[in-house]
């Protein structure tokens, strides 16, 4: 198991299966950057709610600059991590695509100095 992945239940004990499948997806996020510092993800139970929205998964990465947060609500726990994950991996996604193009765009760049000219 990876030391950079934390996973727990909330109002639930988290079986060796749920625990694993929690562990693998969230191992799919840690091949987008090698800067993740450590990945939380709670799965947490409300018996009050409708049944549709039982299982709520909160994830956190903790990666240089503003931490991502993503949580994902439906009725099954596995269904609930991997909405979270995929929310998760769109987010890391876009992160990068941001720091990407905004570094090459040419209206970020420091325009041509002209020497003599005014």
């Amino acid at each position: 198991m990876n030391d950079k992945i934390i996973v727990r239940g909330i109002h639930l004990s988290l079986t060796p299966a749920l625990t694993e499948a929690m562990h693998q997806k969230a191992e799919r996020l840690l091949r987008h950057n090698s800067h993740i510092i450590r990945i939380r993800m709670d799965l947490e139970f409300n018996d009050t709610k409708t049944p549709a929205e039982r299982f709520t998964a909160k994830a956190q990465v903790e990666i240089d600059g503003p931490d991502l947060v993503a949580s994902a609500t439906s009725d099954d726990g596995y269904k609930s991590v991997d909405l979270v994950v995929d929310k998760l991996d769109g987010l890391l996604r876009s992160r990068h695509d941001k720091r990407v193009h905004g570094r090459n765009e040419t209206r970020n760049q420091a325009p041509d100095v002209l020497h003599g000219q005014k």
